[in-house]
Order: structure tokens, then sequence, then C-alpha cells
């Protein structure tokens, strides 16, 4: 089947990086990108670039008109080889380094820049992307300018001993009073935009509270546990060594291999398809389920969340497919028992999006609409913690990736809002 062998290919491949010292400044100049389609059977890929050094940046449908296709970055010593194949690939980018230069430097966020205390930062934020330690101080300021209705808030510590914080909002009838909903951005280190996306989620709720009552009524009606970034040490990784970097940082004995991926180490379907045991993997899933100290943080809450008033939506936000995920991604032949709710939902949430900027999104279970993932956050949280919706909505966009230019930054906050405005009114 061929759909089976592009997660095979994907998993085998997913991994390669630029040979280079090890923590010194990983350099993607001359990498071009393609998108390939494979039409035949996907073995003769595996079998055709196993000596390339290929990257995997991204994959579509399993089931498109065509077959399945994939995103991958060719390193400049072998685009010679790669395009000599003559395989159905389309050309996305030229130089990804120069993708990644063109992200410009960080934008400045000082004590000088920031609105007088007690007031909303700026929308100037959104204009460019921003040092880890720079978000933490727009958290605090976010939660400083709506200090009755929130707090900050940690889910345990990293591998390297940093805080998983982000902000808990709340309505009219207090703190811990309502069913949950849960945000969490930045599981994969490279998805930059998922942040970004997460706090003007955020900025929008809070100035939202004072006169929306859209905003006020899902406020009232609902506690906000909000983590714009759960995978800090990769986080930071990709903004100094490797802006690629998808993983954790976390060391395991016996091998040299270094990173878990987060959204494969949960427990409902762990180590199953779309997930490997190799620690080399860009996918590896751990060697138990919960076993990355930033998972395990995650359970924590998510179960403190469940036994407390329930989770009614959980999103785990992720670029780039433009897609909303439902539960499953480790199993495609189950379905979660109101999937009819779900899509009715998630249906109305892509048109909403689409009012802005005309951006399409696909919506539907994972497994079916993208590619199997086994161990992710969104089927624990549908499975293990009982939530009514359990998301991945993978966000724009399709031709530059993980590497979104800055001026696309407010345009993805703009649509992804207008979405939750259609849920938070159909809930």
């Amino acid at each position: 089947m061929m759909f089976l062998g592009i997660v095979y290919f994907l998993v085998a491949f997913g991994t390669a990086v630029p040979t280079t010292q090890r923590d010194a400044k990983v350099s993607y100049d001359g990498y071009k990108v393609y998108k390939v389609a494979a039409h035949g059977d996907a073995a003769d890929l595996i079998s055709e670039l196993d000596a390339l050094s290929i990257i995997d940046l991204s994959h579509s449908h399993a089931g498109s008109e065509n077959g399945a296709t994939f995103n991958i970055a060719v390193p400049p010593d072998n685009v010679a080889a790669f395009e000599a194949l003559n395989l159905s690939a389309e050309i996305l980018s030229g130089d990804l380094g120069a993708d990644i230069a063109a992200e410009g430097s960080f934008g400045e966020y000082s004590s000088t820049l920031r609105a007088n205390s007690g007031d909303l930062p700026s929308l100037t934020w959104f204009d460019s992307y921003h040092a880890y330690e720079d978000h933490i101080q727009y958290w605090a300021d976010l939660q400083a300018a709506f200090p009755d209705n929130s707090e900050l808030i940690e889910a345990g510590t990293s591998f390297e001993g940093r805080p998983l914080q982000g902000i808990h909002l709340w309505g009219s009838s207090g703190k811990d009073s309502k069913p949950a909903i849960f945000f969490n951005g930045n599981v994969h280190a490279r998805e930059w935009i998922t942040s970004k996306v997460v706090e003007y989620i955020t900025y929008q709720l809070i100035v939202g509270y004072e006169n929306d009552t859209l905003v006020q009524s899902v406020l009232d009606s609902y506690d906000f546990y909000i983590l714009p970034v759960v995978n800090p040490d990769g986080f930071v990784y990709t903004q100094t060594t490797d802006r690629l970097w998808r993983k954790n940082r976390q060391i395991r004995t016996n091998t040299t291999a270094i990173g878990t991926d987060i959204n494969r180490n949960w427990a409902v379907g762990f180590g199953g398809g779309g997930s490997s045991s190799d620690p080399s993997s860009g996918t590896f899933s751990g060697y138990a389920p919960g076993d990355a100290p930033e998972t395990a943080g995650l359970i924590v809450l998510a179960q403190e969340l469940a036994g407390r008033h329930g989770i009614k939506l959980y999103v785990d936000w992720h670029s780039y497919a433009q897609v909303i995920l439902l539960s499953y991604g480790y199993t495609c032949d189950a379905f979660p028992a109101n999937l009819e709710a779900q899509l009715a939902l998630a249906a109305g949430a892509a048109a909403a999006i689409a009012g802005p900027y005309n951006t399409t999104f696909d919506y539907g279970p994972g497994c079916v609409v993208l590619y199997q993932s086994s161990g992710n956050g969104r089927d624990y949280m549908t499975d293990a913690a009982g939530a009514e919706y359990g998301w991945g909505i993978e966000l724009r966009d399709t031709r530059y990736g993980f590497v979104l230019p800055p001026e696309q930054i407010l345009p993805s906050g703009e649509e992804i809002w207008e979405g939750m405005r259609y849920i938070w009114a159909n809930l």
C-alpha cells in the first residue's frame, strides 16, 4: 500500500542534516527545496534517494489525487544527482539558506519599547520573530495587563531545566471554575509561527474581554490554559544553532543521538506507525510514553484539568500544512465517537479561516487527511484525558514552510483568530 510506504520513507529520511561540527552553526546555504509527487511505489524513491542526504521538511495528504507528496531539502552537492533522477518535482526554493536569512534579525522587545506597566504591549510584537527570553517577558506583560483574570503558570520543566511557562485566563466566575480550553505551541522547535499565533489568540482574548460579547462569553464559559512554547530547549537551539531542528534536546544513555519527538511520546498509540524507535530519527518516540520531561509535564497538567472540570477543546499548534487535524493520528481505522460534530465544527472553522486572506485549510482525522502519527498529543487528549475536541492545527504555509517570512506573522494570526471566533460561537 503506497501510503504506508510513504510513512516509512518519511521516518527513514527525517533526520538527515548537513555535515557540521557538533553545535556549530548549521548552514543551509545552497540547499534547494522540492515538492516531490510519489506517483509510484515509495520504496523505489527510498532506494534512489538513499545516498542524497535529503532533509524531510513536510508531507501532504496521502489521499490526494496524485498520491502523497512531500517536501525535501537537497544539499547543494547532491542537487545535480537529484535532478538527474527526473522525478515529478517542483522547486519551492532555490536557496533555503537565503530564505532563512530573509526571516531577518529578531525584533527588539525591551522595557523602552513596551507599553506602560499594566497596558497591553503593542501589536508590533507580531512584526518580527523574537528571542526566547523576549517571549517570556511578553507573556508576563500580557498577564500584567489582565491581572484580575489571569496568572502565569508552569507545566514542569524541560530537559535542560527551563520551565514550561504559559498563561491561564478566566472570566467572571473566577479561575479553575469551568471546563478547560488548552493550547500549546512550538512542540516542534522549528515551527516558529505556532508560538506567534498562540500569542495572537491570547492577545485578542485579553483585548476582547472588555467589549466583545463573544470573547466575554467564551472566557466566562471556559478556563484557558495557554503554553506558547512547550519545547523551549529545542526552540532556543533553532535560534542559536540549527534553524530546522525539530525535537527536544534530551540526552540519553547508550546513544550519541540527541532529542525526542515530543509529539510521538504520548501513551495513546505509542510506538506505532509514523514514529520511530531509532534515536537518530526526527520522529524518535522515546523508549516509553512520557519519558521526555516536556511530555511528562504536559501529561500532569492535562490530567489535572481533566479531573477538575474536563477539557472541552485541546489544540496542539503546528506548521506547516494548512489543515485541521482531528483524532486519530495513530490509526486510520478508528474514529472518535463524536466525529460528525467534530467535522462540522472543523468545516466551519476552515471556512472562517479562509475569510481574511483566502487561505485554504483542509480538515479531518489526521491519519486520513495527512499521515499516520502515533503517540501524538491530540490522541492522548481525546482518549486518555477525555477532551471533547482533541485537535492539531497545522498553520500556513505550503510555499515557505517552516521559514515563514515575518510579514506573514500577523496575517496568520488574523485568519486563525477568525477560525477561533467561529469555534467560540459553536462549541
